[in-house]
């Protein structure tokens, strides 16, 4: 080969593949996924300003109501109408209230909370172990019966493939 040849072989392997190996490109987006349009200086500044504000609001126990944003807000009121009691108005205490109080009272009234949160939870588990395990033995039986019907018929290969699988 000429040397001129070599030459520009070598110039593009370092210009286009070389940069490929040592920084590679993503894959291109699908056809159907539309960018979203570029933001303005406005709309970055504001959207940089909120997220500032969040992130130091943060930092504070006790996020200020003012500056929750709008979906947050919107759960909180709802939660708030849920835990009133109809006939006396006061709110029902959670358990992080509740363990704060028991603290307060020392050890003999932290222990008996403490043993009801870790039985509520431990129940939860089993109640959810349970459910698991009823979905999963009927979903095996559907399989099962599925795998008899298939025995009893001609089978395709597309459903013996599935069985195989």
């Amino acid at each position: 080969m000429k040397f001129r040849v070599v030459c520009r072989k070598i110039y593009d392997y370092v210009r286009y593949d070389l940069k490929e190996i040592a920084f590679p490109s993503s894959l291109p987006d699908p056809p159907h996924i539309r960018k979203p349009r570029k933001l303005t200086w406005k709309e970055e500044f504001d959207v940089v300003k909120k997220a500032t504000q969040l992130y130091a609001v943060s930092w504070v126990r006790d996020i200020r109501p003012e500056v929750w944003p709008d979906e947050f807000k919107e759960e909180v009121s709802d939660k708030k109408t849920d835990r009133v009691d109809g006939e006396s108005g006061k709110t029902e205490s959670s358990t992080l209230e509740d363990l704060a109080v028991a603290a307060r009272g020392g050890m003999e009234t932290l222990r008996p909370a403490l043993q009801r949160l870790y039985m509520t939870r431990a129940s939860a588990y089993s109640d959810a172990l349970k459910a698991f395990i009823q979905g999963y033995q009927e979903g095996l039986q559907q399989v099962m019966e599925m795998k008899d019907d298939a025995k009893g018929d001609d089978k395709s290969p597309l459903q013996e493939d599935v069985f195989k699988k």
